[in-house]
C-alpha cells in the first residue's frame, strides 16, 4: 500500500508519498511552490536540490522540479505589454514564489496522489492581469511521476499563458543523449540554430540549448546515471531546453510550451479563453 505522510523540515511542512519499504518516493513542499524536492526510484534519488535555497525564502530554489507559470523564461527587462498596459512579471513566472493549497490526497495500492492548488489575488493581478485556478496533481509510484496539469481562466477576457517545469536532474555528467525525434537545436551560447544528432554537451558552459521541430511530444534521456528517464507530454510543450551550471552535479531537461520571452513576441502564447480550462500533463518513468 502506497502511503502519504508529513513532516516538518526548517518550518516547511513537506508531503512524502512512497510505498510500503520506502525503495521509491516522492517529496513535495506545497508552501515553496508546490515543488517536488525528491523524486525516488529503486531507492536512488532522481534529483539535485541545494537545500540551503530551498530553506531561504528570499532565494530561488536550485534544485527539484519547479513549476513555471505563467510564463516559463525571462521576459525582455522583465516587462511585457498587455491591453496597453506595462506590467513587471519574475522570470518564469509567479508559481514558484508563491505557496501553493493542498486540496486533495489519494492512497491506494499500487500508487498515492496529491492535489495542489494555486489561485490569482491582488498581488498577482498587479503583474499578471488575469483571475485564474491552477490544479496540480502529483501521482506517483514505482517508477513513474505523472504531472496533471488544469489552467482555469476565470476573467473575462482571454487568458496567456506558456508553462514549463524545470527538473534538475542529479547526474556528475554533463553529456546528454536524447531519443527525440528533434533534428535541430538553439544554441544560446551563440545564438545559431544547428543539426542535433542526439546529443549535447553541457561541459563548460552555463547557456541554454533548446531543442526545435520536434513532432512527438516524447523524449527519452539518458544521463550516464545508468538509468533512462522518459519523458512524455502534453501536445501543448512544443520545446524541450536543456541547461545546466558549471561545477553542479545537475543537468536540467526541461519540457517548455514555448520560448522564453513569448510575452513579449506574442506569436505562439497559448490561450485560454474566458471561463474556460486548459489540461495537459508531463508525466517521467525512469528505467
Amino acid at each position: 500500500m502506497y502511503k502519504i505522510e508529513t513532516f516538518e523540515e526548517q518550518s516547511f511542512t513537506m508531503y512524502q508519498l512512497s510505498n510500503a519499504d520506502f525503495s521509491a518516493w516522492l517529496t513535495i513542499c506545497p508552501e515553496r511552490g508546490g515543488i517536488i524536492t525528491s523524486f525516488g526510484v529503486d531507492g536512488n534519488e532522481q534529483l539535485y536540490l541545494n537545500k540551503e535555497t530551498l530553506y531561504d525564502r528570499s532565494k530561488n530554489i536550485r534544485g527539484g522540479i519547479p513549476i513555471l507559470f505563467p510564463i516559463a523564461g525571462e521576459l525582455k527587462q522583465g516587462k511585457y505589454e498587455w491591453d496597453g498596459e506595462t506590467y513587471e512579471l519574475p522570470n518564469h513566472g509567479l508559481a514558484r514564489i508563491h505557496p501553493w493549497e493542498v486540496v486533495e490526497k489519494k492512497q491506494e495500492e499500487d500508487q498515492a496522489s496529491i492535489t495542489i492548488r494555486f489561485v490569482s489575488s491582488i498581488s498577482t493581478k498587479e503583474v499578471y492581469p488575469f483571475d485564474f485556478d491552477v490544479l496540480f496533481t502529483y501521482t506517483f509510484g514505482s517508477n513513474k511521476l505523472l504531472i496533471e496539469q488544469s489552467f482555469s481562466n476565470l476573467s473575462d477576457s482571454e487568458m496567456p499563458i506558456y508553462v514549463g517545469l524545470h527538473p534538475y536532474f542529479k547526474t556528475e555528467h554533463k553529456k546528454v543523449m536524447l531519443k527525440t525525434d528533434a533534428k535541430k537545436f538553439l544554441d544560446f551560447k551563440d545564438n545559431e540554430v544547428k543539426e542535433f544528432h542526439g546529443s549535447v554537451d553541457m561541459s563548460d558552459r552555463d547557456e541554454s540549448v533548446v531543442l526545435l521541430g520536434a513532432e512527438e511530444r516524447k523524449v527519452s534521456i539518458e544521463l550516464g546515471t545508468g538509468q533512462e528517464v522518459q519523458m512524455e507530454t502534453g501536445s501543448e510543450y512544443k520545446y524541450t531546453v536543456i541547461w545546466t551550471e558549471r561545477d553542479k552535479e545537475f543537468v536540467c531537461v526541461e519540457p517548455w510550451m514555448a520560448q522564453a520571452g513569448e510575452l513579449n513576441r506574442k506569436k505562439e502564447l497559448v490561450m485560454i479563453d474566458p471561463k474556460e480550462t486548459l489540461d495537459t500533463f508531463v508525466s517521467f518513468i525512469v528505467e
